[in-house]
């Protein structure tokens, strides 16, 4: 059973509102978490976080390199892929179907988390993430992410600015590896690895969807999770649900 003290701290965290929205582009993106950082600066008991997809594209943040992509502008054309600099950390990352993109958006200072403990728990959820499918997986600290095999299978990219996250976790489930073989994502040579190819059994993206959100919630100590299947500019009150953290 819980102690006094502790059950105490989790009636006072928020819950976690997490959005899951299919595919968004990154316009949509950085629109909706502007808008979700107001939303938890201006409310001291506000958590939130977007699971989503993206259109094929790259996004380079503050530690990459336009060096790190051995592609053309020609092929980059050829391909519709779009290049675009970010305000986040980690470097260069090809966006593509068949990833799940996971941006919390948290109060860092209720949550009693410095920046490094919180890049450690999202590298402490993805691996817990793996280990549900069975898989064993371990972080490279040096490059922000999750490795299989040597193999990555997650990046880390986050920014954090008056002490309210954006970005997060992008994990490869079950996107086509040969896109990546012009590419290398943080200046990574090594080829990249996949749910699927890890897994023995087929993985469905929306488990992963679910899980991400429902294991952060209890990581963090969170009371609750509310889901959230519509982008909060439409919502209609009827389309959420909540999931009570059990303390697992």
């Amino acid at each position: 059973m819980p102690d006094q003290d502790s059950q105490t701290r989790t009636a006072a965290l928020p819950p976690l509102q997490a959005y899951l929205l299919g595919n968004l582009t990154f316009e949509s993106l950085h629109q909706l978490q502007r808008r979700l950082i107001y939303e938890v600066s201006d409310r001291p008991l506000a958590a939130a976080a977007i699971v989503c997809e993206h259109p094929p594209g790259i996004t380079i943040g503050r530690h990459g390199s336009r060096g790190h992509l051995r592609l053309t502008d020609e092929e980059l054309e050829t391909r519709q892929w779009p290049v675009r600099w970010v305000a986040r950390g980690g470097g260069l990352m090809l966006h593509l179907p068949g990833q799940v993109a996971f941006y919390p958006v948290l109060p860092l200072k209720l949550l009693g988390l410095t920046p490094a403990a919180y890049i450690r728990t999202l590298s402490e959820l993805v691996l817990e993430l793996l280990d549900s499918f069975g898989i064993i997986a371990d972080v490279d600290s040096d490059a922000q992410s999750i490795r299989v095999h040597g193999r990555r299978i997650a990046h880390l990219g986050v920014a954090i600015r008056n002490n309210v996250t954006t970005f997060g976790i992008v994990v490869n489930v079950s996107a086509d590896l040969e896109s990546f073989r012009g590419v290398a994502c943080d200046g990574d040579p090594r080829p990249m690895t996949s749910l699927q190819r890890e897994c023995l059994k087929p993985v469905r993206i929306a488990a992963v969807r679910q899980r991400l959100p429902e294991f952060l919630t209890a990581r963090l100590g969170l009371k609750r999770l509310i889901i959230f299947h519509t982008h909060p500019t439409f919502l209609p009150r009827t389309t959420r649900h909540a999931i009570a953290n059990t303390g697992r």
